[in-house]
């Protein structure tokens, strides 16, 4: 039962206190080492051919060897004792999550937008996403906000969390690496589409089922919530599968349909317009409170998933078939 004390731990550290900046993150080492070992496969692989071959030691590298690094250390904290190792768990564990700082994220832009700040909030923004925000309007500025906050609940929260309900802290961090690879190299251009090919394939296969689960609790908040249910699981049957990635859709879908709102449309990224499936019905214009609510369901589906998941390891852990390793 040990388990279930350090994950609902690690949820409560994390929204006490996010990631600090004083704190040293994993996802920076991991992004130093994912910079050397492309350096040194670049400098051994020449052709596509071979960088095809070599971007399958990516993952095994980094995402294997977070594992073990991580559950070596974990067995050398219980060595030492076993409270330093649930300690460390429960660090390790709140580090790979993010509830805090989305939500944080999310609400800074909600606030200057209620300020009136337009020019703060396009700032805010573009700390979060990819696109270009220095020429969007408020509406725009909100449907970037809700999208990326809607999309990042599954490898923000919910996938982290399912790894380390199965397989701990070394589990929860593998994942993070392999997320962390895919936003580094899992881009389909001329530089990467070789070597980051395996990266990209392996993030889509780790959040295959987290974002399903994510569109089914975000329906179920969105009932608790007095939002559109019905609505959120129609567009997820509907628009989830218009998505370029086959897991983003859902999440994003599902909060489009709850708030009776359309995402989706045209991005610039460089200056380089991109077209996106539209998901929702345009019921009601865009505006900031959505992005109030869309934190809202963040929250929820937060915490309801913490609640069922301890829930279910308990059952197993009593039945006799603990999953943790």
């Amino acid at each position: 039962m040990t388990a279930i004390w350090v994950i609902w731990a690690a949820v409560l550290l994390d929204l006490l206190i996010g990631d600090p900046r004083w704190l040293p993150h994993p996802v920076i080492g991991m992004g130093k080492v994912i910079r050397r070992v492309e350096g040194w496969i670049r400098h051994r692989a020449t052709t596509a051919q071979g960088l095809k071959r070599a971007g399958i030691l990516l993952p095994v590298i980094v995402a294997g060897g977070s594992f073990v690094l991580t559950w070596l250390l974990l067995l050398l904290c219980a060595a030492i004792h076993p409270w330093l190792a649930w300690g460390a768990e429960i660090v390790l564990i709140a580090t790979t999550i993010a509830v805090k700082g989305l939500r944080d994220a999310g609400l800074e832009v909600y606030s200057h937008l209620c300020s009136g700040n337009l020019a703060k909030a396009r700032y805010s923004l573009s700390m979060v996403v990819g696109r270009d925000t220095d020429h969007l309007d408020e509406p725009e500025v909100v449907r970037g906000t809700v999208e990326t906050v809607a999309e990042n609940i599954v490898d923000a929260v919910i996938a982290p969390l399912l790894f380390a309900l199965i397989g701990g802290a070394p589990l929860a961090m593998a994942y993070r690496a392999v997320n962390t690879l895919d936003s580094m190299v899992g881009y389909k251009n001329e530089k990467y589409e070789s070597l980051g090919w395996a990266s990209a394939r392996l993030d889509d296969i780790a959040n295959w089922i987290p974002a399903r689960l994510t569109a089914g609790l975000l329906t179920v908040v969105a009932a608790m919530f007095s939002l559109q249910w019905k609505q959120a699981i129609a567009m997820v049957k509907r628009d989830a599968r218009k998505h370029p990635s086959p897991n983003s859709g859902f999440p994003e879908s599902a909060v489009a349909g709850a708030l009776g709102i359309r995402l989706g449309g045209e991005n610039s990224y460089q200056g380089v317009i991109s077209f996106r499936a539209y998901m929702g019905d345009p019921e009601c214009a865009l505006h900031a409170e959505h992005i109030r609510v869309t934190t809202r369901l963040l929250l929820g589906v937060s915490i309801l998933f913490t609640v069922l998941g301890t829930a279910v390891l308990g059952l197993i852990t009593a039945a006799g078939g603990a999953l943790w390793l």
